[in-house]
């Protein structure tokens, strides 16, 4: 019988970590974000702001690993909250285009604010050099996982 399926420990320490970490780095951002802002919201508003582009619903779908709905739903509050513009694609009516708006912009950059000194303190209190050491693992895992899906 091979070993294919035994645990590794090291791999399975490893992923520990990785879901510890987000999680408590999720709920951390989340407390710091401003009043009514989501993680979901800050991250999309972020992607929106750094691509400077439009992007398709099922775009933004596919870059966040969720489903259809979930970003609907997540752009709907967005929209309503006046921080997203939604429009028909002029060359396929099924499809929408979503930019980010001025105000939108406004409070990415406000969220920003409010989430750096979290970062900055976790990060100054790691070290920088353990931080950039772990990066290309991090960065190297990711990519991995992604060809995945």
């Amino acid at each position: 019988m091979s070993n294919e399926h035994n645990s590794d420990p090291l791999a399975v320490a490893l992923f520990g970590e990785i879901l510890m970490v987000d999680q408590l780095a999720r709920n951390r951002l989340s407390r710091a974000l401003p009043k009514g802002m989501e993680l979901s919201h800050f991250t999309v508003l972020n992607h929106l702001a750094n691509v400077n582009a439009e992007r398709s619903p099922a775009q933004l779908a596919s870059a966040f690993h969720v489903t259809r709905g979930a970003m609907t739903n997540t752009l709907s509050k967005l929209e309503w909250a006046g921080y997203v513009h939604i429009r028909p694609d002029w060359e396929d009516a099924r499809r929408k285009l979503v930019v980010i708006s001025p105000a939108g912009r406004r409070a990415r950059d406000l969220a920003l604010q409010a989430i750096e000194p979290v970062i900055a303190d976790v990060v100054g209190s790691i070290g920088s050099e353990k931080v950039r050491a772990a990066l290309p693992v991090l960065r190297e895992l990711r990519q991995r996982l992604d060809r995945e899906d």
